[in-house]
């Protein structure tokens, strides 16, 4: 991460107790902006102070930046995420301002420094304020005094999204207008960095975009110039930030957005889809990923008011066994649910005896082994992926000892004790026992997978970048692609399990009307991930139960939805075989498929290749098997 530097010639560095006892003693107004040390000064407020100091160009007004973690006066403002401006006069609090608010910020300035002079040449009393919530007993934290009832704080645990004003609305010197706009909009900026990626830093963040044409074209430009990175929240609200951003800075493509989204930052800074002004992340993980790539210290200032330790967002595998997924199954996610865990995947597996010994090899030897094993072959396991802070530590805690007579006597509210098993000795419910075993079990049932993925003729006229853009910011990597006009028999092979259905002729003959692009989409989970993330089919469905799918935003009807994905694991990979004809898939010996490595070549002329192991359960459908190697 680019370092940051500091505004020496408007704003004094205090970098030490010995040099803020020495600018207590300034004369006049002192503003300091109290930052720490993960994100550095408020650089949104830089360009509003030199406004005022060159408009006023009063000598009574003086600008400082001091880190809190270094200095002793301050130590109560450690781990405050919200900017701090703290007003000083004769080396008393006068003002406090939370938050980057341009507007209460000046008018601040402007009375205190009036205010000040009064005291100075009439006599005036000066109004000394205590920042009472700072001095409060540690336990019981409370959010601190602001200076208008309007002006809210983001409390700890808030929503936040990752944005980047990219390369051409900074060289164009539009960033501190975006981001004035971005503020006006209820939107506060919790970070703001001025940074210039390398090529490596723009490959490493853009990779899941490595198979789009505009690839390189899309590296230099992210890497041309500098460009500002945001951490973005708003005031008010717990529910998912992300959608309300993404409204605020319009559609991908710059036309389609002057048109229906004229407001939007990309239809105001915008001039084409790759230099768009704005980026934004599409959903929480993708925020979660940026988040990581940027500020990789920013999760100790999210921080639980009741907890000692910083946040620490992890991923556990949970298993809901046989016995009590088939009675019980609502009552438990709906316990994981009210525990504040995010149910990032799950999938309803048929384990194999085999696949049961893999997965608790450790445990062969044992003597309750042949009853778990029993038990694990009975019926379908659900496999869950939590999110949380500490999920690991905390689905545990949930678990409750795994001796069920243990669990009973000593923890009779953990889960293990609400729903014991009827039928057999062993407990129904599973947790990793730390982050590393956790990511390696969530491979095991949510491996690499791959399936098909069409954008129909009208969408891909009419939609394509968008349409890519959703795909790729949802965390897929196009593995291979290939724009198509489907002959008529090519269609109705495509389309062979709907022969005799009433719509079967018109959708082949819809099919052929235009070019349609195929693509093999890889990601965890990525037959179910690309169906979330299609929709319903019918598009006045999708728009009632997900608005934000793709079919909602861009189908007009039932046959012209958009978009065509693959149902299963076994349809997906018999489609990419029709369509990519290179790819040979195999059956094992042992009943899974095996992806053979693929020979064609990208648009660069590298080989691509893939290999990933399939595992057919008992209802047809294809799931993931870990590799054994």
């Amino acid at each position: 991460m680019a370092s940051k530097k500091k505004e020496v010639t408007l704003q004094v560095a205090i970098n030490n107790q010995e040099q803020w006892e020495e600018m207590m003693l300034t004369k006049g107004l002192l503003v300091v902006d109290v930052y720490q040390a993960w994100c550095g000064p408020c650089k949104t407020a830089v360009s509003l102070f030199r406004k005022i100091k060159n408009e006023l160009g009063d000598d009574l007004l003086q600008f400082a930046v001091a880190e809190a973690d270094s200095i002793d006066a301050l130590e109560k403002y450690r781990g405050k995420c919200e900017p701090t401006f703290l007003f000083f006069a004769a080396g008393e609090l006068v003002a406090v301002v939370r938050g980057a608010n341009a507007p209460l910020l000046q008018k601040t300035i402007l009375e205190q420094l009036a205010a000040e002079k009064k005291v100075l040449t009439q006599g005036s009393e000066r109004k000394v304020i205590k920042d009472d919530a700072i001095l409060e007993d540690e336990e019981e934290i409370s959010p601190l005094p602001v200076q208008s009832e309007d002006d809210e704080l983001v409390p700890a645990g808030k929503s936040y999204t990752v944005a980047i004003i990219k390369p051409d609305a900074v060289a164009h010197g539009k960033a501190d207008e975006i981001i004035m706009k971005i503020q006006e909009a209820g939107f506060e900026i919790l970070a703001n960095e001025e940074r210039a990626m390398t090529e490596s830093e723009a490959r490493d963040f853009y990779q899941h975009r490595a198979g789009e044409e505009k690839f390189e074209e899309l590296i230099q430009f992210m890497s041309s110039g500098p460009c500002h990175v945001l951490i973005i929240s708003k005031s008010g609200e717990d529910e998912d930030i992300i959608p309300s951003w993404r409204e605020f800075i319009g559609p991908t493509d710059v036309e389609v957005a002057k048109k229906e989204k004229p407001e939007s930052l990309r239809a105001q800074y915008g001039t084409e889809v790759l230099y768009n002004a704005v980026h934004g992340s599409s959903d929480r993980e993708q925020a979660s990923r940026e988040l990581a790539f940027f500020f990789p210290n920013f999760k100790v200032l999210h921080q639980d008011i009741n907890e000692s330790h910083p946040r620490n967002p992890e991923r556990t595998l949970a298993l809901i066994r046989p016995e009590t997924l088939r009675d019980r199954k609502d009552e438990i996610l709906q316990s994981i649910c009210d525990a504040g865990f995010s149910i990032a995947m799950q999938k309803e597996v048929m384990l194999t005896e085999q696949q049961v010994k893999e997965f608790y090899k450790e445990h062969v030897n044992q003597d309750y082994y042949p009853a778990l094993l029993k038990q694990m072959t009975s019926g379908p396991v659900l496999a869950l992926a939590l999110v949380k802070d500490h999920a690991v530590n905390h689905w545990r805690d949930m678990l409750g000892p795994a001796n069920i007579e243990k669990a009973l006597n000593e923890a009779p509210h953990s889960l293990r004790a609400q729903f014991p098993p009827k039928e057999s000795g062993i407990n129904q419910l599973h947790g990793s026992s730390s982050p590393e075993e956790a990511e390696t079990e969530i491979n095991f049932f949510f491996a690499v997978e791959h399936t098909l993925a069409t954008i129909k003729p009208d969408a891909l006229e009419e939609h394509r970048d968008e349409i890519l853009e959703r795909i790729q910011d949802a965390g897929f990597t196009i593995s291979q692609f290939k724009e198509t006009n489907l002959s008529k028999e090519m269609a109705k092979e495509f389309y062979k399990e709907h022969k005799g259905k009433t719509f079967y002729d018109e959708l082949v003959n819809y099919m052929c009307k235009g070019p349609c692009l195929m693509m093999v989409l890889s990601k965890e989970n990525a037959v179910q991930e690309w169906r979330s993330l299609m929709g319903p089919t019918d598009p006045a469905e999708a728009q009632m139960s997900s608005p934000d799918s793709l079919r909602s935003v861009f189908a007009k009807s039932v046959l012209q939805n958009a978009v065509h994905g693959a149902s299963n694991l076994n349809h997906a990979m018999e489609k990419i075989q029709f369509i990519f004809g290179d790819i040979d898939v195999d059956r094992t010996a042992d009943g899974s498929f095996t992806k053979a490595t693929s020979h064609s070549q990208d648009e660069d002329g590298t080989q691509a290749e893939d290999s990933t192991n399939y595992t057919t359960n008992a209802d047809g459908e294809a799931d993931t098997e870990k590799e054994n190697n």
